[in-house]
């Protein structure tokens, strides 16, 4: 889905007396969610890519990435399980609100649909769910940190 496309949905939620949207294509699935109380703009939006695409994005970044000068060269997880990729560019967050409990610990069971975490980018909050069933073993990022598409945040067993 394309951004102007994405913008129009968020104008249409923010603009209406709906709460809630969500729509599915073959690319993926957004979920536009109005804030409750006085807010005009809509609070979360989703976006996950098909298994097929988020598999080829994982695997996309990590062959072409090179250690920065001065950087220490991050590997990839040698754990076995499922790794949950990062769809976009932006800042991670463990929480949906400063003061909120992690959506995500390690130990926790999860389900494909839950919610793991949350990236904000261009100032619009995308829930990012676990995309598979399991255990998370690992969290691989910060929170507060930035992000890259592809980037592994978790591991799921």
């Amino acid at each position: 889905m394309d951004l102007r496309k994405l913008k129009t949905l968020v104008d249409l939620v923010s603009e209406s007396n709906i709460s809630e949207l969500e729509i599915t294509e073959a690319e993926g699935k957004v979920r536009i969610v109005k804030a409750a109380a006085a807010a005009a703009q809509p609070q979360m939006v989703a976006y996950a890519l098909p298994p097929a695409a988020a598999a080829a994005a994982a695997e996309a970044p990590r062959a072409a990435a090179s250690p920065v000068a001065g950087e220490a060269a991050e590997t990839a997880p040698a754990e076995t399980g499922q790794v949950v990729t990062s769809p976009m560019v932006g800042t991670f967050y463990r929480a949906s609100s400063p003061g909120a409990k992690p959506l995500a610990e390690v130990g926790a069971t999860v389900k494909e649909s839950d919610p793991v975490c949350i990236i904000e980018a261009m100032k619009i909050m995308n829930e990012i769910e676990a995309g598979h069933a399991g255990t998370i073993t690992k969290v691989l990022v910060e929170n507060g940190q930035p992000v890259e598409f592809g980037q592994a945040l978790f591991v799921i067993e």
